[in-house]
C-alpha cells in the first residue's frame, strides 16, 4: 500500500509539471439560466415552446370555442452552459486557439434534456505572430467547425432573455463550416461554407414530406455566404449579407421511390447595424428571408409536381425588419426589441395540380410583429435577474396574438 501511495503521489506530481510546462491554457466559463414563461395561447415554438415563433391560429371546437386559446405557463433551466477555451501556442503564423460549448437544450424536441453540441471550432487569428503585430491589411483569422450560422450576425444579436434571441425575426442556428474573415482598414470580409446537422432542410424524403439533411448532403453544394462589415471609430458597426442556399428537394433512399437529382437554390440578403453610445446600444437589421427555415427564421418554398413525375420549386418570402436598445451600464438595464415581418406572395400554379407542398415557416401569416420590452438587474458580479413581456401577432385569416410573461435568473462563472 506505501509503495501504491508513493507512486500515486509521483505521477501527481509529473502531471503537475506536465501542466506547468504545456503550451496549451485551459478556460472554463459558462451560466445557469432557470426560467419561468407563461403564455395566454398556444404557440408554435420549440424547446417545450421555449424559443417561441408566433401563435397558433384560432382552431374552434364542437362548441365554438378556440382550442388555442387560455394561459399556460413552465419552467425550465436547459439553456445551462458550460464551454471550454484551449489557448495554444503559435503555429503556421498564427495564434491558435479551440473552443467547444455544450448546453442541455438537445438537438430536437425528443432529446430536450439532453446535453448538446453548440460550439465546436478551432481559430487560427493571424493578428500578430511571434510577437510581432501584423500590418492592418495582412490580418485575417480562419474558423473551421461548428459555429454560428452565417445569417446569424453576432455583433447584432438581439439580447432578448428567452431562447430565441430575437427569432424568427432574427436567425438563430449553428452549422459546421469554414469561415474566413480578412480585416483590412476597418472593413472586414466574411466568406463561409456551411453544412447542416441539427438544423435541416424540409423536402420529401422517400416521396414523404421530412426535415433532413440529405437534402443538403445529396446537392453537394455547402450553403455560402459572403459578408462585409465595416466599423466606423469605436461606436458604429455596419454590414451587408448574401446567403445562397443549394438543396435537392426530393431524395430516395428506397429502390420503390424514383431519385429525382434536380436543385433549388435560394438567395437571401441582409443589411444590418449596431450603435455603441455611452451607456446605451442600439441594434437593428433588414432581412429578406428566403426560405431560411434552417436559421430559425422565416421563409420557404413550394414543389410543384409536373406531367412527367418531376417537381419544380419556388420560393415564397418574408421581409423582415427589427430594433432592439438596451442600456449598457449600471445595475438596472431596460432594454426593447421590436420587430415586423411582411410575407411575400405565394404565387402557386394555375394548373389544377392534386400536390402542392408547401416548405418552410409561416406560409399561413401574410404579417407577424412583436414588442418586447425587458428590465435586467445585475450584481455586476455574475448573477443578474430578468422580467420581460412578449407580445406577439400573427396575421392569419383572422390576427391572434400571443403574450408571454417571463421571470429568469442568470448565474455566470
Amino acid at each position: 500500500m506505501k509503495k501504491i501511495l508513493i507512486g500515486l503521489v509521483g505521477l501527481m506530481g509529473l502531471m503537475g509539471s506536465m501542466r506547468a510546462q504545456s503550451p496549451f491554457s485551459l478556460e472554463w466559463h459558462g451560466f445557469v439560466n432557470p426560467h419561468y414563461y407563461a403564455d395566454s395561447r398556444s404557440v408554435v415554438g420549440g424547446r417545450e415552446d421555449m424559443m417561441l415563433f408566433y401563435p397558433k391560429p384560432r382552431v374552434l371546437d364542437s362548441l365554438g370555442r378556440d382550442i388555442n386559446d387560455g394561459w399556460q405557463a413552465d419552467m425550465l433551466a436547459i439553456t445551462a452552459r458550460l464551454g471550454l477555451r484551449v489557448k495554444g501556442p503559435d503555429m503556421l503564423g498564427a495564434w491558435t486557439s479551440a473552443y467547444v460549448e455544450g448546453d442541455f437544450t438537445g438537438a430536437t424536441n425528443a432529446t430536450i434534456n439532453n446535453l448538446r453540441l453548440r460550439h465546436a471550432y478551432i481559430q487560427m487569428d493571424w493578428m500578430r505572430s511571434y510577437g510581432v503585430e501584423i500590418p492592418p491589411s495582412l490580418r485575417h483569422t480562419l474558423i473551421v467547425g461548428q459555429y454560428w450560422y452565417p445569417m446569424v450576425i453576432h455583433e447584432i444579436m438581439p439580447m432578448t432573455n428567452p431562447l430565441n434571441m430575437g427569432a424568427p425575426f432574427h436567425c438563430y442556428a449553428r452549422q459546421p463550416q469554414v469561415r474566413y474573415e480578412y480585416i483590412a482598414h476597418g472593413f472586414n470580409v466574411v466568406a463561409a461554407a456551411c453544412w447542416q446537422l441539427d438544423n435541416m432542410s424540409q423536402g420529401l424524403l422517400n416521396g414523404v414530406p421530412a426535415s433532413s439533411t440529405l437534402f443538403a448532403r445529396h446537392s453537394l453544394v455547402p450553403e455560402l455566404n459572403l459578408q462585409l462589415h465595416y466599423y466606423l471609430g469605436k461606436h458604429f458597426f455596419f454590414g451587408a449579407a448574401a446567403n445562397l442556399k443549394t438543396i435537392q428537394p426530393q431524395v430516395a433512399t428506397v429502390a420503390t421511390v424514383l431519385q429525382h437529382t434536380g436543385l433549388h437554390s435560394s438567395f437571401s440578403w441582409s443589411l444590418f447595424g449596431r450603435y455603441n453610445g455611452p451607456g446605451f446600444t442600439v441594434k437593428a437589421q433588414a432581412l429578406l428571408n428566403n426560405s431560411l427555415y434552417e436559421g430559425c427564421s422565416l421563409g420557404g418554398y413550394l414543389l410543384i409536381p409536373g406531367a412527367d413525375g418531376t417537381f419544380t420549386a419556388r420560393d415564397w418570402h418574408f421581409n423582415t425588419v427589427w430594433l432592439d436598445i438596451e442600456r449598457s451600464g449600471g445595475h438596472w438595464r431596460p432594454g426593447l426589441f421590436v420587430g415586423y415581418a411582411k410575407r411575400g406572395t405565394i404565387i402557386k400554379p394555375t394548373e389544377d395540380l392534386a400536390t402542392v407542398y408547401i416548405f418552410g415557416r409561416g406560409d399561413l401569416i401574410s404579417y407577424l410583429w412583436r414588442v418586447q420590452p425587458r428590465l435586467t438587474y445585475t450584481t455586476l458580479n455574475g448573477l443578474s435577474f430578468t422580467a420581460e413581456a412578449e407580445y406577439t401577432q400573427a396575421a392569419y385569416d383572422e390576427p391572434v396574438g400571443n403574450l408571454r410573461l417571463s421571470l429568469s435568473m442568470v448565474y455566470s462563472f
